[in-house]
């Protein structure tokens, strides 16, 4: 969570308060690691940080946008921000949709 926190404050996101969601509170089976945050202006920022060996396609998007819901619906917030820590190759077509779903890439 350091390493998270350090690599996020590099890029200019500080958060006032972070915690992390076990994915079993979600029922998701997927390699995912999720935070919620709240900003220095007081919005919330969901955090998922995907980890797997094969290309991020668009059929995965479907995935990340219900896992999204999951979470707004298990902790009741509005979120502002959604960003997305992918440690795996991303598929054109997926990032230009990502961009269009206003989700940041890291």
């Amino acid at each position: 969570m350091k390493e998270l926190i350090e690599s996020l404050s590099n890029k200019g996101l500080i958060f006032k308060k972070l915690e992390k969601i076990k994915p079993k509170e979600l029922e998701i089976r997927k390699r995912v690691t999720i935070y919620t945050g709240i900003d220095l202006k007081s919005y919330h920022t969901v955090i998922l940080n995907i980890s797997q060996k094969s290309r991020f396609l668009t059929k995965d998007i479907l995935k990340l946008e219900e896992i999204f819901q999951k979470i707004i619906n298990f902790k009741k917030i509005n979120c502002k921000k959604k960003i997305l820590i992918l440690n795996a190759p991303l598929c054109s077509k997926a990032k230009s949709i990502l961009n269009e779903k206003k989700w940041k890439l890291f």
